[in-house]
């Protein structure tokens, strides 16, 4: 098995994508697109109204030319152009045919992969879950109608070349677009791409194989590939595989316990071979201190625990808790706004914390006497807020209770349908500006803030101080917000939780109890791992490839009842406690399993009797077969020995037959010649070698 960290991504919005050599087959897991990087364009519209002596002006003299070179990014340096999109770094370099298997943990992880599936090399399975499926596709069609905007302000463009990249090459350009323009080391130019169309999208769906929770699939009927949930968002999945040479998981980010999706399932992971760690949300966190997160009383800890109380302690609602208090102060917030006069835009778009603030704030709202309304403006709104209360099983217990007892499984059904929330397709939507009213609080995804309605609200909104903005983690507030400044604003950043908390990976370990474990290198450098319950811990780094030992030299081979009891078997005479049978037949994969299929046919003689052996093993010693040709009544001559090794032992030894004709027999340590033009005689020193040596 080998591994390749391809990406290891950047938050939620951008997932980490790994290449995974398994079994002889090649598989890509999740294929997202780093949408923080278009943040280098310029949004629309493009004239936010900055006065020009905000910023030091063009100059030419030295002086001043290194005061530009110094000075802060401004609104001109972002590219005025239509957003191309960045992909994961090397993936171009993969040739797309030699792809046997697709992988997708969540929504995010499938947002590229049109970019692979429009090429027409490709001819991988893909498979995901049915959430995944439904809820990625509809995030890339409302992806491609904001997309649109830019296109029909700049025009059709055809270069199959990012001309705005060679404008970027000047020492004049700030260090940071660079940065996100080429890369570290220069070399992201190829992983810049323009945006596939809604035709490349249905084209891609019609590809996917969805499944459903826990069931299992079987690729090529060698591998079989079981999804089960992670926790981190209604679909997002953990991937076990099990194969003829062992088992692996792969967990992917994922929360133990959730208000909204089924939680994090990682029972189901146990009795894997190899576990793939892949969740890199602490380096989104504070949780990457200078020193290890355990002491040696937390190992310690570990070690004394059992089983089920290790599994329990991975269950707290600790997390949970300090998740809804998130909520609740995010809608506190929106509330005081709204009383100040003040609007909010939200612009999230995890699905499963708009759904929760869609609910906190309609009931908050409710219990108090403003008067606000709710819009949610996006191109798939409607149709997405319907399809979640339609899959129960994505969703937490709490959820499948109330739909079981015919209530919806989440709240904003109701208030739909009482009017305190609206759903807008669009910014300039007829029926949105009849009901326009402010203030109110508005849900509009933001793609980094240069996309979609949020360009327009931000614009409208960003000079009033009463107002709120809401903002994701993962967005970088200084490049993400630097169209729209100066910004008056009040602004909220939030971090949700996006994945395992740094000190629970010991205890996930031990209660999975895999023989190897990968983890990331920079996770295995600030962590004591040391208490896992684990044979092999290895550390995988960002493209470099990572080979991973076997598990079993040996595959299990199934063989039906019917077979195995019409088998002859034959004990060895070599000491060894195991008996041997010859069979006739084909030995198929199915199932991720070697079998033996029905119809194969002892090989026996007409008579019935056990057929000859055609392969032996051990060593003939020659007085051991002199005396058993002697029995057979065959006279032989001398036995002549040849010089010995440097270990004492004796090369070849030759035995001189000479009656009833005249032969040789030659012995080595690699095999036992018979030498004569006797046919009979040959027959007959054959089966003396064959009542001496193990065989069949």
């Amino acid at each position: 098995m080998k591994l390749t960290c391809l990406s290891k991504g950047d938050g939620f919005q951008y997932p980490p994508c790994h290449m995974l050599n398994l079994s002889g087959f090649r598989i890509l897991i999740d294929c997202p697109l780093d949408l923080s990087a278009i943040t280098i364009f310029a949004p629309l519209p493009y004239d936010v109204g900055f006065e020009a002596s905000e910023y030091p002006s063009d100059a030419q003299n030295p002086i001043q030319k290194m005061q530009k070179l110094a000075r802060q990014m401004t609104p001109d340096d972002l590219v005025c152009a239509e957003p191309w999109y960045k992909t994961v770094k090397a993936l171009h370099l993969w040739e797309v045919s030699l792809i046997d298997l697709v992988l997708i943990s969540n929504p995010m992880g499938l947002l590229g992969l049109p970019f692979l599936t429009q090429n027409p090399r490709f001819c991988a399975k893909i498979y995901m879950t049915e959430a995944t499926a439904r809820i990625g596709q509809l995030m890339m069609e409302d992806l491609v109608s904001m997309h649109m905007e830019f296109r029909r302000f700049h025009g059709p463009q055809d270069s199959r070349f990012p001309v705005w990249t060679k404008n970027l090459d000047g020492e004049q350009v700030p260090p940071l677009l660079k940065k996100v323009v080429f890369g570290e080391s220069g070399d992201d130019l190829g992983s810049w791409m323009r945006l596939y169309s809604l035709d490349d999208v249905k084209s891609c769906m019609k590809k996917v194989q969805a499944v459903k929770f826990a069931e299992e699939v079987c690729y090529n009927g060698t591998l079989i590939i079981k999804a089960l949930s992670s926790g981190l968002d209604i679909g997002a999945c953990n991937w076990f595989i099990n194969g003829p040479n062992g088992s692996l998981n792969y967990v992917s980010d994922s929360i133990f316990v959730s208000h909204h999706a089924k939680s994090f399932d990682f029972h189901g992971l146990k009795g894997a071979d190899v576990m793939i760690y892949s969740d890199f949300s602490c380096l989104q966190t504070g949780e990457m201190t200078e020193n290890p997160v355990q002491d040696n009383n937390y190992i310690s800890t570990i070690s004394d625990k059992n089983d089920e109380d290790l599994a329990a302690s991975l269950l707290d609602n600790e997390e949970s808790l300090e998740e809804v208090e998130k909520l609740a102060f995010v809608c506190s917030c929106a509330i005081e706004s709204a009383d100040a006069g003040g609007s909010t835009l939200i612009t999230i778009t995890r699905i499963g914390i708009v759904l929760q603030l869609l609910e906190l704030m309609s009931n908050s709202i409710e219990s108090s006497s403003l008067k606000v309304p709710i819009f949610v403006v996006s191109s798939v709104a409607e149709e997405l807020l319907a399809y979640t209360n339609t899959i129960p099983e994505w969703l937490c217990e709490q959820r499948q209770e109330k739909l079981i007892s015919g209530e919806p499984s989440f709240g904003h059904l109701k208030f739909i349908k009482d009017k305190t929330i609206h759903l807008f397709p669009a910014i300039h939507s007829p029926n949105l500006i009849s009901n326009w009213q402010e203030p109110c609080i508005i849900f509009a995804p933001h793609w980094s803030l240069r996309l979609g309605p949020s360009v327009q609200l931000l614009q409208r909104w960003r000079g009033d101080p009463k107002s709120l903005l809401v903002l994701q983690d993962e967005i970088s507030s200084g490049l993400g917000l630097l169209p729209f400044r100066p910004i008056a604003m009040k602004i909220l950043q939030c971090s949700f939780l996006s994945g395992i908390r740094l000190q629970k990976l010991p205890t996930l370990v031990s209660v999975l109890q895999p023989k190897i474990v990968l983890v990331p290198d920079v996770i295995h450098r600030r962590i004591n791992l040391a208490a896992m319950k684990t044979k092999t811990i290895l550390s995988y780094s960002e493209n470099k490839t990572l080979s991973v030992p076997r598990i079993a030299n040996n595959a299990d081979v199934e063989i039906m009842a019917e077979l195995a009891t019409k088998l002859s078997w034959r004990k060895l005479k070599q000491g060894e406690n195991f008996g041997i049978a010859r069979l006739k037949g084909e030995l198929v994969m199915e199932d991720g399993k070697h079998r033996l299929v029905s119809g194969l046919e002892q090989e026996e003689s007409c008579s019935g009797k056990k057929a000859r052996s055609l392969r032996h093993w051990g060593s003939v010693a020659p007085e051991t077969l002199v005396d058993g040709l002697t029995k057979m009544g065959i006279i032989t001559g001398s036995i002549e020995h040849s010089s010995r090794g440097e270990n004492g032992s004796e090369d070849k030894s030759v035995i001189h037959i000479t009656n009833p004709s005249s032969g040789l027999i030659e012995t080595s340590e690699i095999g036992t010649a018979i030498i004569t033009e006797d046919e009979y005689l040959a027959s007959q020193i054959f089966q003396a070698i064959d009542g001496i040596l193990d065989g069949i």
